[in-house]
């Protein structure tokens, strides 16, 4: 059955029309598919509008500083392996505050979702450029439009050998639904970039700006295939949407942590009397 994560008679923070409400609309929607209870879920996020996510859906929450989502759920899920871990924030809070986590993530690949909410701007401070704001948009602090190459996550991504790279767009509901599934269900670091519209401080990048310069992956894309994988993730003339990489043969950082070679219970559901921790602080060349 699918699960319910509605929070009734809630008051949502989110401008008229902003994107945030359709990916909270589709992560509903695939975490129900998937029938993943509430109780099992965890969402860490940082600052900003994207960031309030989590606050809107019925699970557990860690809301931490700013870009410091992905070390948080990193430790969630090494705390408990059993429970379904997502990294939410904007472009800004996890490729700008967050950018050294979003490496390192990477490189240690915990069994995670890391979703990106990538409206191209900082909404939450009124409008200044993000990473990932195109060249030549003009904000009240970038009076002459933004003069550097855009952030692009998922080339680094892929550099990096993430083991799932993949990019939805709100507006494509049912083609954004399937890959969020696929995320989930990954094991391993999956990062999915979601392309939204902020309707109030990037009147550049609107739905229908999106409409034009965004595309399908064609059915023939092999995304065991790194090297085309990265060539696609360079396009920038029009952007595709869909699954680029993915790699289910790396090892997560949970499967080579020592505290779980012999015993894969959480570390919770273990007695504090037993273990090499409890040899060790009885002994008495420790005292």
């Amino acid at each position: 059955m699918p699960q319910d994560y509605e929070l009734p008679d809630l008051d949502i923070a989110w401008c008229p029309g902003c994107g945030n409400f359709g990916i909270l609309t589709l992560l509903k929607k695939a975490l129900a598919e998937l029938s993943i209870e509430p109780r099992q879920l965890v969402i860490a996020s940082g600052i900003g509008q994207a960031a309030k996510t989590p606050h809107y859906l019925k699970s557990h929450v860690f809301n931490g500083l700013h870009g410091r989502a992905l070390p948080a759920a990193t430790a969630i899920k090494a705390g408990n392996p059993q429970l379904t871990v997502i990294a939410q924030g904007g472009d800004g809070d996890m490729y700008g505050e967050g950018g050294n986590h979003f490496l390192h993530a990477i490189r240690r690949n915990p069994d995670l979702t890391h979703l990106v909410h990538d409206n191209m701007v900082y909404g939450l401070t009124k409008g200044q450029a993000s990473p990932t704001s195109q060249p030549g948009f003009v904000t009240p602090l970038q009076v002459d439009g933004v003069c550097q190459e855009p952030f692009n996550p998922l080339s680094v991504a892929i550099a990096l050998n993430a083991s799932f790279v993949a990019r939805i767009y709100v507006g494509a509901v049912a083609h954004a639904v399937t890959v969020l599934k696929a995320a989930l269900r990954h094991h391993g670091y999956a990062l999915v970039d979601i392309l939204q519209p902020c309707v109030s401080f990037n009147r550049l990048n609107t739905y229908e700006w999106f409409e034009e310069h965004c595309y399908f992956l064609e059915e023939g894309h092999d995304p065991e295939d790194r090297q085309a994988a990265f060539a696609r993730a360079c396009e920038t003339e029009r952007l595709p949407l869909g699954i680029f990489y993915r790699d289910s043969k790396r090892k997560t950082f949970e499967e080579h942590l020592a505290a779980y070679r012999h015993d894969s219970r959480p570390l919770y559901q273990r007695s504090p009397n037993t273990g090499r921790l409890h040899e060790l602080i009885n002994d008495k060349r420790l005292n």
